[in-house]
């Protein structure tokens, strides 16, 4: 039985008001929210008979459209213009790519569309309580198809295949990527460097690429919803790194190293609560790292209107000391919630500063 997924009220509520677009991963859920609407006619792009009738304008006798992968029509944009201003005003959009990018030339659909970002699934999501099915979810991952196989093996199948089909694919087609040989390698080398500041130099030293290139294949892979990229916080007061950005995977099966795999999924779980308050409510969220020339570190530090934390968050794999940065940080901003969690501890207490230390789930099964 397919799960609920959190974004479907919040499409039915838009699409009374304006077009809706969904943009998230490759096989992240899109299409069965789609296929689960009442009076929709579906046509993907993918399929040719599909494409000839969007091409035709041949399209369902249904009050609801919706355009799977349309992204990849190179005219898409002014297609739907044309259906929208003439008069059809329930269409939802749904795609494996940043929709609010990929538009080939001006922004013709400015305010007649909602844009929603899909997400794998979470623990709050699927209602985790349990030690068991949140070490299963850290293992396989939130997709729903490896996460409801309940199987590794099947996971690390799925996962293989969603990365070929991705680069010689998606990748292939949209970024016009000729080496794909080199971004399968880049695939392979960036899970082992998740959790540190990531040096695009050290990165084509590596992997022997230009700087331009690595930086447009990563740019191409975060385009496409495979990686993101958290910039660092903190005023020039505080002495904090400018330059390099973190990076995880939408997938964090793929992460090698247990605490950096925990980290992964912490980061993924943050950035799908701040990017449904940013398109749903309309805040000014950010999700970001801080780290100090001391360094000083704090995972996670979601920002209001570029500036303000709101949320303060540590990762450690099992039980152990409250960080010096998440007191440092905590110190200078004492108004703002500030956590430490663990993956596999179970210590659950409040430091005299207001620090919570918590295993993980506490913290995560309240958000979204």
């Amino acid at each position: 039985m397919p799960i609920a997924r959190y974004l479907t009220a919040q499409i039915r509520r838009d699409l009374e008001k304006k077009m809706v677009f969904v943009g998230g991963p490759r096989q992240v859920g899109k299409t069965v929210i789609a296929k689960t609407l009442t009076q929709a006619g579906y046509l993907n792009w993918d399929t040719a008979e599909h494409r000839e009738r969007i091409l035709r304008r041949e399209l369902p006798r249904t009050p609801l459209w919706v355009f799977d992968e349309l992204h990849k029509y190179r005219g898409w944009r002014n297609y739907l213009k044309g259906l929208y201003d003439g008069g059809r005003k329930h269409i939802l959009v749904t795609g494996s790519a940043r929709l609010d990018y990929y538009r080939f030339g001006g922004d013709s659909l400015q305010g007649r569309y909602h844009y929603l970002r899909l997400h794998p699934l979470s623990a709050a999501e699927l209602n985790l309580r349990y030690a068991a099915d949140w070490r299963q979810l850290l293992a396989l991952g939130g997709f729903p198809e490896p996460f409801l196989s309940g199987s590794a093996t099947e996971a690390k199948r799925w996962s293989r295949e969603y990365r070929s089909r991705l680069v010689r694919e998606d990748l292939a087609d949209l970024e016009r990527v000729t080496d794909l040989g080199g971004l399968e390698l880049l695939l392979l080398r960036l899970p082992e460097l998740v959790g540190a500041p990531l040096s695009v130099n050290a990165l084509r030293e590596d992997l022997r690429l230009g700087y331009k290139t690595a930086a447009k294949w990563l740019d191409g892979l975060e385009r496409m919803y495979a990686i993101f990229r958290l910039a660092p916080f903190g005023p020039p007061r505080i002495r904090a790194v400018k330059k390099e950005r973190k990076h995880y995977h939408f997938d964090w099966s793929v992460v090698p190293e247990p605490g950096a795999r925990f980290e992964n999924l912490v980061a993924s779980h943050l950035l799908k609560w701040v990017h449904f308050e940013v398109d749903a409510k309309g805040r000014e969220l950010e999700l970001r790292y801080f780290r100090d020339v001391a360094g000083r570190e704090v995972d996670f530090v979601v920002v209001e209107d570029g500036r303000r934390p709101v949320l303060l968050v540590e990762c450690k794999h099992g039980d152990a000391p409250v960080g010096k940065g998440l007191k440092a940080m905590k110190a200078r901003y004492p108004d703002c919630p500030a956590w430490q969690l663990s993956a596999l501890g179970k210590k659950d207490y409040e430091t005299p500063q207001g620090i919570r230390v918590a295993p993980a789930l506490v913290l995560l099964r309240d958000l979204l």
